[in-house]
């Protein structure tokens, strides 16, 4: 399974992708929108953890862009703050498939993973 994480927090993002590669998915970690661009392009990631508060890039325009090029691409939003806590992130990005706090135990988010990443391969 190809993941792309999108994360500001590099230490955070790199304690996700050792939990994943453990379960033997494919990584790249990145910060920047245009990173972030280029690894959806050619990883082709079958799922997307993306931060929603990205410092110097679109959470949505991300998004955005890989529901347009993966259209099967499902993207686990994470958040350090309550501002789609309602569930209204599923009204902006139609590939969207979860939404959870920045502090999720990285089992969890591996399981979230893998549960929506297998429903893309199949």
């Amino acid at each position: 399974m190809r993941v792309v994480i999108i994360q500001n927090n590099n230490d955070l993002g790199q304690i996700w992708k050792n939990h994943l590669e453990r379960q033997g998915c494919v990584v790249s970690l990145c910060s920047a929108q245009s990173d972030a661009i280029q690894q959806i392009r050619f990883a082709r990631p079958d799922v997307i953890v993306l931060s929603i508060g990205l410092i110097e890039a679109s959470a949505l325009a991300i998004s955005d862009f890989a529901a347009y090029h993966l259209p099967a691409t499902k993207v686990i939003f994470v958040s350090n703050d309550s501002f789609f806590s309602d569930g209204s992130i599923f009204a902006h990005a139609s590939n969207a498939c979860a939404f959870v706090a920045e502090v999720v135990p990285p089992e969890d988010l591996c399981a979230l993973v893998e549960f929506h990443g297998s429903r893309v391969s199949a």
